[in-house]
């Protein structure tokens, strides 16, 4: 049988539609669009959920980076990864984590597939988010998962809500809802449910503007993106052919190897389209068909999955083996990619390699319907707080390496225990500031996946990814409750001057902290100048690239054990409003930018506020700046040094007493950290 025979049979086997009218291009255009932008939708909604339960588990953290050994001892609010799960808090931690980063692949999975068919996929959705960022779509009487169900409509998950909130019941219900297989969503679905789900392709009664049926899983979903753009016209062009567009930008964080990152994380597939897939439609065609095959085995899989089914509507189908297999990570590149380091900053087993791999081989549903059985000996923040006889203490922040040192800069144990206890007592006024500092977070990294997608030189901002983590820890630890990340959060003045952390207004100091609109997590979300924050300090001339906690972003190279989510860093990220264009060719001398201090955009540290216990891990000479004029024109002043294991807010002050001295108004010492300050961890 000839290819033509074989596709022919192939279309008649899965129904899709053939010697389509082409008066109905412009509508199908419309409808596979809006299926590109719900998939973004649906991966993007599970991450703050996914992420926030993950958070709610009990526990501490170490930061250890590369021979550094200045927090030795020393934890922080919060749990993260283990290469050693010995409690099953770390377990499942572990658990919940290697499904968090496999919807981060998800959704950009998801993306590189919108900008094939010429849409640009937008992470700032109405589907999702008030235009303040806040995030409607959840809430303790919500219960629709975006484009897939309505929950009164199931059997299974009738009462279940769409609800941030800590590792329980309603918590794993959710998850397993939104997880389930196409099978189990069809079967469990009430006689009469509100909505008309399980839709045909092309969609019967549609038109643009109209609200996109419900799907019923998320199985079902990918089906019909894909059988839609396997539509066939009468001029023999599939909606595919028609809508490709070959100068699209593909963005790839798990795949690319190079300095600091040399291994495929999943060397079975390709998460995006290469030149080689550009040059040819219908083999760019069949690489996205088995994007949304890994999509949808690593989440619901199943005996015959929706991943398997979807391989079957590629030109040149793909014989049905294990598929399981071929999505699965590789432990010995996570392993090098992924580097872990001791106390003492020594190598250590690789603790992201561990959690990924180790639940690799099990589906996202199955990963989370076996933790029901373990509720009960799961501690969380929600059950510890509710023993009224708990607060934080020294204890509870230190490990057995931890000696008191003479002198350092970093709070003592004790006064971070203090502050968290502090923050606890201030109740709902404190609340709702950690969830806006959350909401921020978040936002630092919505906003610059808008441009990631539209940009290639555009840098992900991966410590936003996990800065916003510490932040919604934090809420966790203080109060036993999860963020409330429906509350917005303003958007910058472009006409104001804001500063970087407490106390250090252009416009003088009065103790206070900088403005909530600034906060943000990495560099790459920095909105503009004098905004720059924790110190892994960033070359005068930008360029290089941000990293995570423990020694990243530190210079313009790659650093060890932290490249994969980093792509190449911008050059001339701007003001553009200002005419000050901030690139150019580094300087000779490689200096930094100054915390608080940066000239523009992106060129300062990660982190507003500046935590009470960020130290250098490095040393170098820094420029100053003062901002001079109504566009506040960035005028160097002099410079700085600054050395291995200095506060980064000290030398922030530092920076602001040498540009105010000069403007003619000095000031004196710097004020006493606010309880958040001291509460925050390190490199957040």
């Amino acid at each position: 049988m000839n290819d033509t025979a074989t596709a022919t049979r192939l279309e008649s086997e899965l129904g899709i539609c053939v010697e389509r009218s082409l008066k109905y291009f412009e509508t199908d255009k419309a409808a596979v669009w809006g299926i590109a932008q719900a998939a973004i939708d649906v991966e993007l909604f599970t991450i703050p959920l996914y992420m926030t339960a993950m958070y709610s588990i009990y526990g501490t953290h170490e930061i250890n980076a590369k021979n550094i050994d200045y927090y030795k001892g020393r934890c922080w609010p919060g749990m993260a990864p283990t290469a050693n799960p010995d409690t099953e808090e770390r377990k499942t931690f572990n658990l919940i984590f290697s499904v968090f980063i496999q919807e981060m692949l998800h959704l950009e999975m998801a993306a590189n597939i919108s900008t094939a068919i010429g849409l640009a996929p937008t992470f700032t959705s109405p589907a999702l988010q008030t235009k303040d960022h806040g995030w409607h779509c959840y809430g303790p009487e919500k219960t629709t998962i975006p484009y897939i169900v309505d929950l009164t409509d199931t059997k299974r998950y009738h009462d279940t809500k769409v609800a941030l909130g800590s590792l329980d019941k309603n918590t794993l219900d959710l998850f397993c809802a939104i997880e389930q297989s196409t099978k189990d969503a069809r079967e469990g679905m009430v006689l009469n449910p509100k909505h008309n789900y399980f839709p045909q392709v092309p969609f019967p009664d549609w038109d643009p503007g109209k609200p996109l049926p419900m799907f019923g899983s998320i199985g079902d979903m990918y089906e019909c993106y894909a059988k839609y753009l396997r539509l066939r016209y009468e001029d023999g062009q599939t909606l595919w052919e028609k809508l490709f567009t070959a100068d699209c930008v593909q963005q790839d964080l798990f795949n690319v190897t190079e300095k600091g990152h040399p291994r495929r994380e999943f060397p079975g597939f390709e998460t995006k389209l290469n030149a080689q897939d550009l040059a040819n439609p219908r083999a760019a065609f069949d690489k996205a068909i088995t994007m949304m095959s890994a999509i949808t085995d690593q989440g619901e899989g199943s005996l015959i999955s929706i991943g398997e089914s979807l391989l079957r509507y590629r030109f040149s189908p793909a014989p049905l083996t294990d598929v399981k297999e071929k999505y699965r990570e590789d432990r010995s590149a996570l392993e090098v990619d992924y580097l872990s380091y001791n106390a003492n900053g020594g190598p250590a087993p690789s603790a992201d390699a561990e959690a990924r791999a180790r639940y690799a081989p099990e589906t996202h549903f199955e990963r989370f319907e076996s933790l029901h059985g373990k509720l009960d000996k799961i501690m969380t923040w929600e059950k510890w707080h509710a023993d009224r006889k708990n607060h934080w203490t020294a204890a509870m922040l230190t490990t057995n390496e931890y000696s008191a040192p003479a002198t350092s800069p970093i709070p003592p144990p004790q006064d971070i225990a203090d502050a968290l206890n502090r923050l606890k007592a201030q109740g709902p006024a404190e609340h709702a500031v950690l969830s806006k500092v959350a909401v921020g977070a978040i936002k630092g990294v919505t906003t610059v996946l808008n441009d990631y997608w539209q940009n290639a030189s555009t840098t992900f901002p991966y410590p936003s990814m996990a800065g916003s983590g510490d932040r919604v820890s934090l809420c966790w630890a203080v109060f036993g409750r999860a963020p409330n990340l429906a509350l917005g959060i303003g958007d910058v003045n472009p006409n104001k001057l804001y500063h970087a952390c407490q106390g250090m207004a252009w416009e003088g100091s009065d103790g206070s902290c900088a403005a909530i609109e600034v906060y943000h997590t990495c560099r790459g979300s920095n909105t503009c100048k004098a905004q720059g924050g924790c110190g892994f300090a960033q070359l005068d001339s930008g360029g290089g690239s941000c990293g995570h906690s423990g020694g990243c972003g530190m210079t313009a190279s790659v650093p060890e054990g932290h490249a994969p989510y980093m792509l190449r860093g911008r050059k001339s990220h701007n003001d553009v409003a200002e005419g000050n264009l901030c690139g150019g060719p580094p300087p000779s001398t490689g200096n930094y930018s100054s915390p608080s201090d940066n000239k523009c955009a992106t060129f300062g540290g990660c982190a507003v506020p500046i935590s009470a216990s960020q130290l250098y891990p490095e040393g170098g000479t820094m420029v100053l700046y003062d901002f001079v004029g109504p566009r506040h024109q960035s005028k160097q002043i002099g410079t700085m040094t600054f050395a291995l294991g200095d506060s980064v807010y000290q030398k922030a002050w530092e920076a602001y007493q040498k540009v105010m001295s000069q403007r003619g108004k000095p000031v004196g010492t710097p004020p006493k950290a606010t309880d958040l300050r001291i509460a925050l961890p390190p490199s957040t």
